[in-house]
């Protein structure tokens, strides 16, 4: 549940506790859901949500304390998720496991934090009181949307929120989403298919729509994967073989490239330019 990430766009991962109630279309085949009943850790749903050990919390300290040598060696700050396998601003999440995170959060300021979440109507509520007028500078705040509908709900809730960086992650892409204008810009936007059984299918002119509004509209675009190989557009629109199609596109589930290219862009704190990644 720590140390080094396999997702695209992050480091580590950490759960400050595991556990989360499905909400919207797209945690429909929730990973995290699926996670609990293979390990049994945690119950899913209006379920008390279990807190992780003493010992697992330490790991942020160990990050920390490499952050002067990854930096170095990376030319970047090393980057957290905050949580695969719950929501911070879950209410169903005891108050005191809230605040000792950002306590830890406080504690860690060579590392950026990426809290994400499908509500983040609770947002404003459940910061620490010293958040401030700008946010902490170590910390990227992010709402899940599948698609349009949910993106709509939930931009207005965090577009008024400080922060460093404000992030979408348009996964499972289930659905259209395009950004219409100047008031509807997060710092970045990650985009991708969903993946496992029964997944939902991707349209691959989904990807280059988000793409482009991304790109015409200064926003840093992070195309992570198509999820399954049967959204791929090598298979869907060129007609290769899945043999074929694995063998030129082996960049995430299902392949990563858009149009022949990875489009994995990384946001810089306002005013600042993207980078690559």
């Amino acid at each position: 549940m720590a140390e080094f990430s396999k997702i695209e766009w992050t480091d580590h991962t950490f759960n400050p506790w595991t556990g989360c109630t499905n909400i919207s279309p797209g945690c429909d085949h929730c990973y995290a859901e699926a996670w609990s009943k293979r390990s049994g850790h945690v119950k899913w749903g209006n379920s008390p949500r279990k807190r992780t050990t003493d010992a697992y919390w330490k790991a942020p300290f160990i990050w920390q304390s490499r952050a002067d040598e990854f930096s170095a060696k990376n030319g970047r700050r090393q980057r957290v998720f905050c949580a695969s396998l719950a929501d911070v601003f879950d209410n169903q999440a005891d108050v005191s496991w809230r605040a000792d995170l950002f306590e830890v959060i406080r504690s860690t300021r060579g590392l950026d934090w990426l809290l994400l979440t499908k509500r983040p109507q609770n947002i404003g509520k459940m910061l620490p009181s010293d958040w401030g007028a700008d946010g902490y500078p170590n910390v990227w705040l992010g709402f899940t949307a599948e698609d349009q509908v949910r993106f709509d709900q939930r931009w207005k809730h965090l577009k008024i929120i400080p922060a460093a960086v404000r992030f979408v992650s348009y996964e499972p892409a289930i659905g259209p989403l395009r950004l219409a204008d100047a008031d509807s810009l997060p710092d970045w936007l990650i985009c991708g298919g969903e993946s496992g059984p029964g997944a939902r299918p991707m349209n691959p002119q989904w990807a280059r729509d988000i793409v482009a509004d991304c790109e015409a509209m200064g926003v840093a675009p992070f195309h992570k994967q198509w999820g399954a190989y049967s959204n791929n557009p090598l298979i869907v629109e060129q007609q290769h073989s899945y043999d074929l199609a694995k063998e030129m596109d082996p960049h995430g589930k299902g392949g990563g490239l858009l149009d022949g290219k990875l489009v994995r862009k990384f946001p810089q704190p306002r005013g600042v330019s993207v980078i690559a990644a």
